[in-house]
């Protein structure tokens, strides 16, 4: 019988992972309402009456997430910190709130400052958030000096649960959340995996759905990348070992990815496009019918599903004969060993199934250590001797990007801050006509509508969510309201279960957090005895109201267009995807080793950045249709550009390592169109008005001497680096298309 649960729970954990890399969302959430229920515990016994209580739960709500440093010390240092500058706030709010003119100046001022300490990193921005927040807290509960002494015990209360919860009852250390995050990995490379059996088996009416799969298990396997890449340097003993494991993770996701590829290659009665991958709503190529899988077809199911198999098996299950047979067999198809004789494309498809067994075990070794070696054949004892040599070649040194150093009003912190100050006086007045005592609320959705947003475009649409998120929260909030009547703790507790919900939704859908907040919020006027719903309805107002202050001010006061913040980021991707490809390139014509991998994900960064930067732009809302499709084609195309330069500069990185790989110095020449093309583009985005143009030509492989094109795997220049500069020339020139680069004619 045990034997029979655990496959259940071991894939229970596996959806888990997958869908929560790193557990970062469950632990916020746990986090937080642990804390909120010991402080809620702790002054229950203390006696506390219910605006205290009340208090004590949002001060520790606001002392858990406001905090966001990933070493424990430093999360020490500034709770430590935040408590002397919560007891500040609250005693200043308390204090200045009979002086009406006085209080307002003192709160926009409070909120300049907030905003502007983002500059000093995390520990500014949570100091700031602190403050924030609990002059918030005190216009929430309505305090007075009298009752200062109590309202202050409560806070420290809540600031000590706080630091219980997070260091003894939910603790999560950076190399915890690294291990959490592998298994994240893994859970969603054996998904994509999955989505790539469904490709292999899709009728034509099923073609556009397992599309949308293979798109989103992409997707999601670069954004756990990208996690781990960011928690490298705090989860790992030393430097050698983060780089061992950015390489096997960026090995495991560009194999995976080109399986992808070759797969829907294989499928595609045509000549299938990289772009179709990238780009989400495209449509998918006609497929040839698989009613009837012949030999081969069931074949290379059976192996997706054993490399499937070979990803999840836990460390202390992957060794046994049968799993060494399977390995071995996978691996083989490097060699040419055991290809079925079948189309050309399918046989890709088998070599593209080795590779990708291949970065499995690589991964497998990085992370979980020494494998068993007892059964391997030639083909997999070559493979990992190749992975070790791989691993002694590693270089810890790293050199970093110069940063150009901003100042004055053209730092974002600085405009933020003006921007908000502004916004927050609008706010005040606005929300001063709607309601003398509750006008914060309005001040509070303008702060909220600024965080993490950079432009014009990405306010509106916050706004847009927070208040649609409030008008359905508010409804709950009635709802929830009436039924929980006078029923202290059961209100608490449904509290309790909305701040989970708020903080384990917030990353997913900010309309969905606002729907938990508000819903919260209804509760709360409840044990406070201010519920009506008159205030719920005043909730809404006061959130429109705010949201739109947040709008003019980031409109007319030193605004950032959309335009201008979205040009800026695809000119810093286009920079670094000229970095890559050069680097790349230089390093397989001979050139001296660089820091690819890094480099790499700087531009895995920049296109991230831009993406979230065009959400504006894609947002269903949007009337611009035709602008909607062009930003989301264009961030499409770039995502291919990436994928090849993710490709060529992996395959750089084993040149030192690998006999199946020598320099080439032709290439050197064959890209310079690519890079001319990139900075032409570039040139046209910084400058509208410049005279620049886009060269088309013979293909990449035509450029080289007669032969190239078809040199085996162990020539001196294999045709996987040909074709990754083929596409990567022609997704260049078609990015001028819709960026209005002209295209120059072919020279004859």
């Amino acid at each position: 019988m045990k034997a029979a649960r655990r496959p259940v729970r071991t894939r229970l954990r596996d959806r888990v992972a997958a869908s929560d890399p790193g557990l970062l969302r469950l632990t916020a959430g746990l986090r937080t309402v642990g804390a909120i229920a010991l402080a809620l515990a702790v002054l229950a016994v203390l006696g506390a009456d219910v605006t205290h209580l009340v208090a004590g739960a949002m001060a520790a709500m606001v002392a858990t997430f406001a905090i966001r440093e990933k070493q424990p010390a430093a999360q020490a240092v500034t709770l430590a910190l935040g408590l002397p500058v919560a007891l500040a706030s609250v005693s200043l709010s308390a204090l200045l709130r009979p002086h009406v003119v006085l209080g307002d100046a003192f709160f926009v001022v409070l909120i300049f400052c907030a905003v502007y300490g983002r500059r000093f990193g995390d520990r500014g921005t949570a100091l700031g958030l602190i403050g924030f927040q609990t002059y918030f807290l005190t216009l929430f509960v309505g305090a007075e000096v009298s009752a200062l002494p109590q309202l202050w015990g409560a806070i420290a209360v809540a600031f000590l649960c706080s630091a219980v919860v997070r260091f003894a009852i939910v603790p999560a250390t950076p190399a915890g959340i690294l291990q959490r995050l592998r298994q994240a990995f893994r859970a969603r490379l054996a998904q994509l995996i999955s989505a790539q059996i469904e490709l292999l088996d899709a009728g034509p009416g099923d073609v556009d759905r397992v599309m949308e799969h293979l798109r989103d298990g992409t997707a999601r396997l670069h954004e756990t990348a990208l996690m781990i890449q960011s928690r490298l340097e705090e989860g790992t003993p030393d430097e050698s070992t983060a780089r061992l494991v950015q390489r096997r993770v960026a090995d495991a996701e560009i194999a995976a990815e080109r399986l992808g590829l070759l797969l829907l290659t294989a499928r595609s009665t045509e000549r299938a496009d990289t772009l179709t991958l990238h780009l989400p709503g495209a449509p998918a190529p006609s497929m040839e019918r698989a009613d009837s899988p012949d030999e081969t077809t069931a074949m290379l199911r059976r192996d997706l599903g054993a490399l499937r198999a070979l990803m999840l098996r836990p460390p202390a299950e992957a060794r046994g004969t049968a799993l060494s047979h399977v390995r071995n067999r996978l691996l083989g198809y490097r060699d040419e060993e055991n290809l079925p004789r079948t189309t050309a494309a399918l046989q890709d498809v088998f070599r593209g199934v080795g590779e990708a067994a291949r970065a499995v075990m690589g991964l497998r070794m990085a992370l979980d250590g020494p494998q068993d070696e007892s059964a391997d054949t030639p083909a997999t004892a070559r493979s990992r001797e190749e992975l070790d040599a791989e691993d002694a070649a590693i270089d810890a040194g790293e050199e970093v990007r110069p940063e150009e150093e901003l100042t004055g009003l053209r730092r974002p912190t600085t405009r933020a801050a003006v921007q908000v100050a502004v916004g927050s006086s609008l706010a005040i007045v606005g929300g001063e006509f709607l309601s003398s005592q509750r006008w914060y609320w309005a001040v509070l959705t303008c702060w909220i509508v600024f965080l993490n947003t950079a432009s014009t475009g990405e306010i509106l649409v916050k706004g847009y969510r927070r208040l649609l998120g409030t008008v359905f929260g508010v409804v709950a909030g009635i709802v929830l309201a009436g039924l929980v009547g006078n029923h202290t703790w059961t209100a608490f507790g449904l509290v309790l279960l909305l701040i989970f919900a708020m903080f384990y939704t917030a990353p997913l859908s900010y309309t969905l957090m606002s729907f938990f907040v508000t819903a919260m919020l209804g509760l709360l006027y409840t044990l406070l005895h201010t519920y009506s719903l008159s205030v719920l309805l005043l909730r809404v107002e006061e959130t429109a109201l705010g949201a739109a202050c947040g709008i003019i001010a980031a409109a007319l006061v030193l605004p950032i267009r959309t335009d201008r913040r979205t040009n800026e980021l695809l000119g810093t991707v286009l920079e670094r995807l000229v970095d890559v490809t050069e680097g790349a390139v230089d390093q397989l014509s001979g050139g001296p080793a660089a820091d690819l991998l890094d480099t790499a994900r700087d531009l895995d960064q920049a296109l991230g950045d831009l993406r979230g930067a065009t959400q504006p732009l894609t947002h269903p809302i949007t009337p611009l249709r035709a602008r909607r499709n062009t930003a989301r084609y264009v961030v499409a195309l770039l995502e291919t550009c990436a994928y090849h330069a993710r490709s060529l500069a992996a395959t750089a990185e084993l040149l030192p390592t690998h006999p199946s790989i020598a320099a080439d110095p032709r290439l050197r020449g064959a890209v310079r169109r690519t890079v001319r093309n990139i900075e032409a583009i570039a040139a046209r985005v910084a400058d509208e008005h410049a005279q620049v143009e886009v060269e088309t030509g013979p293909s990449i492989a035509s450029l080289l001497e007669p032969g190239a094109e078809g040199t085996s795997r162990y020539g001196r220049i294999t045709g996987r680096v040909l074709r990754h500069l083929e596409r990567l020339d022609e997704a260049v020139v078609g990015l001028a298309r819709p960026l209005g680069v002209p295209v120059a004619a072919p020279k004859r």
